[in-house]
């Protein structure tokens, strides 16, 4: 048991998970995070609280941010709007495929100098693309160092965020650290339409949600009767004509009067019906 605080670097953004330590930060301050480039400043967004899981694997706050801290932020998000706007135009001479998804820049010293910065470049495009004479157009304009980074779409998708066909942040954007495999055949298991507008998310891919209920669907399918089955249920004979996987059910059209019937997968599924009647 310990405590935890939620942070974002962005509003909207995806959630960092933290340890406050002995800081008690409240919604809407400003804290330290510590990361690779050093400590960055965001907002907390999850007062701090006590949680029943485990904390020691969780990062610790570096503490609150203070006005140097917050004057050294401005100066990053400065230099990040114009390393972007002088992306875009450039991208534009240059007649590249490329679109720029987000930018990140990081001060090497303290007088917050352009010269000792570092600005990466995130973009993407559909196949590789020399973009050499863009990075040297770029130092020489941002008078900085310039890395050109390639994201996929998925990582693409994760970067700038958005908001899915459920209504909800995306996943990959707010709690999913990896991304696993998901193939169409998932969709085919849930009885899902196979059109592309239907399981595809924002990035264009198939859906991470897919895999979420996957195995429920494949645990169902593995007990239940198969469509066309014939069955005995307390109502009578029939014949199985659909599944209903969220309601743990198998519908059944009866013999007698060709009426259907919905019925738990357990009264249907042989091993168990072989239990009752042995024991009951």
């Amino acid at each position: 048991m310990g405590m935890l605080c939620a942070v974002s670097f962005n509003r909207y953004g995806r959630l960092y998970y933290l340890d406050p330590g002995e800081l008690r930060p409240t919604v809407g301050d400003r804290v330290l995070v510590p990361t690779d480039d050093g400590a960055e400043v965001a907002e907390c967004v999850w007062a701090a609280q006590w949680v029943d899981e485990d904390t020691s694997g969780f990062p610790r706050l570096a503490g609150l941010a203070n006005d140097q801290d917050l004057r050294r932020d401005e100066t990053l998000r400065k230099r990040k709007a114009e390393a972007k706007v002088a992306a875009k135009r450039l991208i534009r001479e240059h007649g590249l495929p490329m679109k720029v998804v987000a930018v990140d820049h990081v001060l090497e010293s303290s007088d917050g100098s352009p010269a000792s910065g570092r600005t990466t470049i995130y973009f993407t495009a559909p196949h590789r693309v020399d973009f050499r004479s863009l990075v040297r157009d770029l130092g020489a304009t941002l008078h900085c160092r310039v890395e050109l980074r390639q994201l996929s779409a998925r990582d693409s998708a994760r970067v700038q965020g958005g908001i899915g066909s459920c209504g909800r942040d995306l996943c990959c954007a707010t709690f999913l650290t990896d991304f696993e495999p998901v193939t169409i055949r998932m969709a085919k298991d849930q009885d899902l339409p196979l059109n592309p507008l239907r399981i595809s998310g924002a990035c264009g891919r198939l859906m991470c949600c897919l895999k979420y209920e996957h195995p429920l669907y494949q645990q169902f399918q593995a007990s239940a009767p198969a469509v066309g089955t014939r069955v005995s249920i307390p109502e009578g004979d029939g014949r199985v004509v659909g599944h209903s996987v969220p309601r743990d059910s198998v519908v059944v059209r009866m013999d007698a009067d060709g009426s259907r019937c919905s019925c738990s997968r357990a009264s249907v599924c042989g091993p168990r019906k072989a239990h009752d009647e042995h024991y009951n």
